[in-house]
């Protein structure tokens, strides 16, 4: 893939993290760490720095170069504030053409339907640019908000994975959904 494109929404502008989108990035981790901490593995402190975020971005970008994954910064319109990301991450091609989904969103843009509007949009883009033929995405049993939205965009349950993730320091169980490319 040679440039990726901006994806936009009514509400957003989706893309690729920039090295100077750091402040941005380290600003959306500071202010809602008590509002993913619930649902990601433990954060060192260095990851709520600048330089970890600059760090974390060169990496991102790498995976792309490599296609390994696709980390992607969600916008409002005018790119001033981060509303929440997501990643196409785990690629694998050949007989798969597949890779898992992950997410989060800012606490005050929870439960206004952004990410059901943004991963339209990026989920579109993995079947049409990177023609994946399964996306799969995983979920906590008490996470009911992923629940409903996976539900939403079309994913189907899979299967349920005893201890499955290491979340907030627990080996937690996950729902397994995926969802398959229409013409698939």
């Amino acid at each position: 893939m040679s440039v990726f494109p901006i994806l936009r929404t009514p509400r957003t502008v989706i893309r690729l993290p920039e090295e100077n989108d750091a402040p941005k990035l380290l600003r959306y981790r500071v202010e809602n760490q008590l509002h993913l901490g619930p649902w990601e593995p433990l954060r060192e402190p260095v990851y709520y720095t600048l330089d970890h975020c600059i760090t974390s971005i060169a990496e991102g970008r790498e995976n792309v170069r490599l296609d390994r994954g696709y980390p992607l910064l969600v916008f409002d319109r005018d790119e001033h504030m981060l509303l929440a990301t997501f990643t196409f991450a785990n690629i694998v091609r050949g007989a798969f053409q597949a890779c898992h989904l992950g997410y989060g969103v800012a606490a005050h843009m929870q439960g206004q339907g952004l990410m059901q509007e943004v991963l339209r949009a990026g989920i579109d883009w993995a079947f049409d640019e990177l023609d994946l033929h399964r996306v799969m995405a995983n979920y906590l049993p008490r996470n009911e908000r992923s629940a409903k939205l996976l539900a939403l965009l079309g994913f189907v349950r899979e299967g349920y994975a005893k201890q499955y993730l290491n979340i907030a320091g627990v080996w937690e169980d996950h729902i397994l959904t995926a969802r398959v490319r229409p013409d698939g």
